[in-house]
Order: structure tokens, then C-alpha cells, then sequence
């Protein structure tokens, strides 16, 4: 017989607040766009899913080195000016160490607004949080 795991799993305070934390960290070196740093929050290999613009499903699997180029170009596709992210998170914790996080944001450089739509999986390993998938559509055609 298979032992399941248990199901439905709820939220202590910590692992809520440990959560938000992490999310707190990653919008401050984003917006100081601090790509070494957010690459560094990363568990690898890491998980990406998008769409190309033929509306075709992608998928890959990076390594630090290719994060790190991939975040660097997100960065520079997003403009020289200041940028802020206002985010609306809502984390579905599957057990203390997985979270599916649903990002509704809005991104803002120099003044100029965009809606972004995106969902993250964590992993708590060691104690700290660290994103192992990212789901963002639009993104396919430079996941290479």
C-alpha cells in the first residue's frame, strides 16, 4: 500500500511571515534591478514555462549562468529608468517547504504602468526560501 502524504495542508504565522520576507528581499533587489542577488535566491536548476509569440507553450531548465544572462535582459528589456513593482500575492502552501505563489503585479518604470501576471513555486531548503519555478507568459522567445 502507498503512504500519502497528508493533504491540505495550513500555515503556521512563521512560514507565512517567512514567505513574505523572501518576497520583501526580492522587490528590493529588484528594483535596485540587483540581478547577481536575485539570481542568488534561486534553487537550481530552475523551472521556466512560458509562451513564445507563435502562442506556442515553451519550457527550460536553467543553470546559474544562463539566470543570470536571462535576468539580465529581463532588466534591460524593462528601460533605464526608476523601477517599482506593486505586487498582490496569494500563496497556496502545499506543505512548509513548497508554496505556489499567484503574483498579480504592477510594474512601473519611469511612470510607465504594466500589468504582469505570474506564478512562482518556492522551496524552503535549509531553513530559507528560494523560487525553483517561474510561469510568466510572453517570455518564450528569449528562453532560447
Amino acid at each position: 500500500m502507498i503512504n500519502l502524504p497528508e493533504i491540505g495542508y495550513t500555515p503556521s504565522d512563521e512560514d507565512r511571515a517567512s514567505l513574505e520576507a523572501w518576497f520583501a528581499e526580492y522587490d528590493e533587489v529588484s528594483a535596485r534591478r540587483d540581478v547577481e542577488r536575485m539570481t542568488d535566491m534561486a534553487a537550481f536548476p530552475i523551472n521556466l514555462v512560458s509562451d513564445d509569440s507563435n502562442g506556442d507553450g515553451r519550457t527550460a531548465q536553467w543553470d546559474r549562468a544562463r539566470l543570470l544572462e536571462g535576468m539580465g535582459h529581463a532588466m534591460s528589456e524593462a528601460g533605464e529608468g526608476e523601477l517599482s513593482v506593486e505586487s498582490v500575492r496569494t500563496p497556496v502552501f502545499l506543505s512548509p517547504s513548497i508554496a505556489v505563489v499567484f503574483s498579480d503585479s504592477t510594474m512601473a518604470v519611469d511612470g510607465e504602468k504594466r500589468q504582469l501576471r505570474y506564478v512562482d513555486i518556492l522551496v524552503r531548503q535549509q531553513g530559507k526560501w528560494a523560487y525553483q519555478t517561474m510561469i510568466q507568459p510572453g517570455w518564450g522567445d528569449v528562453m532560447g
